[in-house]
């Protein structure tokens, strides 16, 4: 039953340690809006999103305001576009991605994910263009993220993807110049992709799912730091223990606000996914919650396993408070939006090895790292590579989200403004994979395939 206690614990993990409901995520299913007219595709496309997601926003203002829950963003993820569009007369899907921008301003959502790929096997004709649309796509439009997952544990790696993606990245990087290569940030690359993530840039509407739902993605970094400072130099027993009581009561907060926004929108409840997603805010950082179990400086060594410990007890704490927990959910490390990352990168205990380690153990991968302009296309390849590795051995999703700035070096710093924050340039290993990234193919599944 809840208590007067619950409601001012609530309200205290809100006012002062950035408890937030980080978004309302719509899936949209875009399979029926299939034509082969491409200028038909592109009406029905706007026509359900905006029929859709009308109220999306709206709905999600009053719930904020009736409970007291920030919620940050309201976003929408549609089918991945190279499977809608796939049929169509369009050799470029470049006017699909100005059609979803020009939805998702129409409705006033923040974000709209699904210009997207899924690789992992080979390519389609659709799956080719919508990946030769990429780097144009997304520099001549705002609000459109774009996701491509070139492997996962039962497929393998497709290195041909991985050499393209890596390609892609340099492009983005180049026709977003003036931004900073902010156009890179709107772009992730995927293994073991799954299809209920309400996170951007990474979301899209899988088609194992219905024609709509409505998902959460909650936060809450700065809330699980607090509670660990209140049990300083106790066991890790003690210390997993308090983090999933905590996750728990995150979670509980993002069951109330789903299931209120399942029952306005009328569409079904989705997923919560229980992610500690940090912001450049003070107090809301995931590098704090690793420094307060112990670490002087996130990066030292001991980081990976405070990582898991983190990473573990989240969920466990979620599951226990939501039957319906899915998407990423644990801990994201993004450098640019972590004001503890940044520091540690600036105190040089944090680097791209050390953050390559901690993606075993967490939730997604190397996310929002600005480096060199001058890295090459196949040593970004060779990034996504390991990265996917990483995710097709251990049976998880894994990402890469890097930012190549034109013009930029270490040392230099860029300002990306808002929930991106900005980031320092973050050297990279020297030594070419050029070599090994040109014999293309397929990296074979793991042995851990088999598993019928």
């Amino acid at each position: 039953m809840l208590t007067i206690h619950d409601v001012l614990e609530t309200n205290q993990m809100i006012q002062k340690n950035n408890l937030d409901v980080r978004t309302i995520t719509m899936g949209i299913s875009l399979l029926d809006c299939c034509s082969s007219d491409g200028k038909t595709l592109c009406r029905n496309i706007y026509d359900k999103i905006t029929s859709y997601g009308e109220h999306l926003v709206d709905t999600g203002e009053a719930i904020a305001r009736e409970y007291g829950v920030p919620i940050i963003n309201k976003r929408v993820s549609v089918t991945p576009i190279s499977l809608v569009a796939g049929s169509s007369d369009l050799r470029n899907y470049t006017e699909i991605a100005k059609t979803l921008d020009k939805a998702a301003k129409e409705i006033g959502i923040d974000f709209i994910g699904g210009f997207s790929a899924l690789v992992d096997r080979g390519y389609t004709d659709g799956d080719q263009r919508l990946i030769d649309s990429i780097a144009e796509g997304l520099a001549c439009t705002d609000l459109v993220c774009s996701s491509v997952a070139v492997g996962s544990t039962k497929a393998g790696i497709n290195m041909d993807a991985v050499a393209e993606m890596g390609r892609v990245f340099k492009n983005l990087g180049e026709l977003t110049k003036e931004q900073d290569a902010l156009g890179c940030a709107k772009l992730v690359v995927f293994c073991n992709a799954v299809e209920d993530n309400p996170f951007m840039a990474g979301a899209f509407h899988g088609v194992t799912q219905g024609d709509c739902c409505v998902s959460v993605g909650v936060s809450g970094p700065g809330v699980v730091k607090r509670a660990l400072e209140n049990i300083k130099g106790a066991p890790f027993d003690v210390v997993a223990e308090t983090i999933k009581k905590t996750a728990f009561k995150i979670t509980r907060v993002g069951q109330l606000v789903a299931m209120e926004a399942s029952k306005r929108l009328q569409v079904p409840f989705g997923i919560i996914d229980l992610s500690l997603a940090p912001t450049p805010a003070v107090g809301d950082s995931v590098a704090d919650i690793l420094e307060e179990m112990g670490l002087e400086s996130c990066g030292a060594y001991g980081t990976t396993a405070a990582l898991a410990l983190l990473n573990d007890a989240v969920k466990k704490g979620g599951l226990m408070a939501s039957s319906r927990v899915g998407g990423l959910s644990g801990a994201f490390i993004p450098v640019s939006e972590d004001k503890g990352m940044l520091e540690a990168v600036g105190r040089g205990s944090l680097c791209l090895e050390k953050l390559e380690a901690m993606t075993c153990v967490c939730s997604v991968g190397l996310d929002m790292i600005a480096i060199p302009g001058n890295t090459t296309a196949e040593t970004i390849a060779a990034i996504i590579a390991d990265e996917a590795a990483i995710g097709m051995i251990n049976n998880k999703t894994t990402a890469v989200r890097v930012i190549p700035v034109p013009g930029k070096d270490v040392g230099d710093t860029v300002e990306f403004g808002g929930l991106l924050g900005h980031c320092p340039i973050i050297s990279v290993n020297k030594y070419k994979s050029a070599d090994f990234i040109a014999r293309g193919g397929h990296i074979p599944a793991p042995m851990r395939s088999l598993t019928n």
